[in-house]
């Protein structure tokens, strides 16, 4: 079942998207394509405590899945490192700002490092606003086109079905 939030963000970037195709071969305006979707399984967060900007919190990252998609990532999948974290700060107007660092590992064994920093925030008609700047890395070789690639992404909680959160990068160009 598709919930209003996910109808929100793909009009959103569905919208960004028709714009870009029609803007584009006049005006160079950039295009989004479905680069990678992950489906990482988190442990309960933990609170660290209030520092000078706000609520600290961390969210261990223990598994999980990923998939390539679009031209360029087809065939391009692996697994959710465990070891990576999700660190956050609730900031006093009830934003979080989340900055995730962890590791994917392809089914040919090369590592892809993802700092992921996210907004967040609750809206006040019920909708959600998560979107993200994915920073990704991978060694030389045939996701070397990870490296010459901008991302931005989106941010969708599986809970209650799943103690995890999806994750789609969609790369911009």
């Amino acid at each position: 079942m598709v919930g209003r939030r996910e109808v929100m963000v793909s009009g959103l970037l569905g919208g960004l998207a028709l714009a870009g195709r029609s803007e584009a071969a006049e005006s160079g305006a950039p295009r989004l394509e479905l680069a990678l979707e992950i489906v990482a399984d988190i442990a309960p967060m933990q609170n660290l405590g209030m520092g000078p900007l706000g609520e600290r919190r961390i969210v261990p990252i223990i598994g999980g899945s990923f998939e390539g998609r679009g031209a360029l990532g087809g065939g391009l999948r692996g697994k959710v490192m465990p070891g990576g974290a999700d660190r956050q700060l609730v900031r006093s107007d009830g934003v979080r700002n989340l900055s995730a660092l962890y590791e994917l590992q392809a089914e040919d064994g090369a590592v892809i490092t993802v700092l992921n920093k996210v907004v967040v925030e609750d809206l006040p008609d019920g909708g959600r606003y998560a979107f993200s700047t994915p920073e990704v890395t991978a060694p030389k070789g045939p996701h070397d086109w990870i490296n010459h690639s901008v991302f931005i992404g989106t941010l969708e909680s599986l809970r209650p079905a799943r103690q995890a959160v999806r994750l789609k990068f969609y790369r911009v160009f």
